[in-house]
């Protein structure tokens, strides 16, 4: 039983309730496995509205249930790079507030980087700079983090996998 001010209890969204919020979900969350190795993978959660007109409000979720930031844009749902941008955003901000860390962060610089359109890709931006006058510059797309981890750690990691 609950008392009549109870917050409603978050769901755990199904897979294919919102496909391309799935799809960008899965894009980050490989960066989210070479950048965080020991984290789970992030999770959609739906939270009922009290909106008229929107059935419930979606968060990026760690694999916890644990979540922190704004809901994801609703009107993202069906445009693909709208998605992956929404879905990047709240998951960098639930990983960077629920871990207390920056992410992701430029192996080169050790900057935390965020999300900007490049080329027309989403990717990951760093403020570094390695000599004066130099500009801020593009690490990888969103979920390409992976083509950058030197090849040993890559060796480990898949061990780690099959192990």
């Amino acid at each position: 039983m609950s008392a009549l001010f109870d917050p409603p209890e978050p769901r755990r969204v199904a897979l294919g309730e919102y496909p391309l919020w799935d799809e960008a979900l899965a894009v980050v969350n490989r960066d989210l496995a070479v950048t965080l190795p020991e984290q789970r993978p992030l999770q959609l959660l739906g939270l009922p509205s009290y909106d008229e007109g929107v059935a419930e409000y979606v968060y990026v979720a760690l694999a916890n249930g644990e979540w922190h930031g704004n809901v994801v844009d609703p009107d993202s749902v069906d445009i693909p790079a709208l998605a992956l941008a929404a879905i990047t955003d709240a998951a960098q901000e639930t990983v960077t507030e629920c871990l207390w860390q920056a992410w992701p962060l430029c192996d080169e610089h050790d900057l935390g980087m965020h999300p900007r359109g490049a080329k027309g890709k989403l990717s990951w931006w760093c403020a570094g700079r390695n000599t004066p006058g130099e500009s801020a510059h593009i690490r990888a797309a969103v979920g390409g983090l992976d083509s950058l981890v030197h090849p040993d750690r890559q060796l480990h990691r898949k061990r780690r996998r099959e192990g």
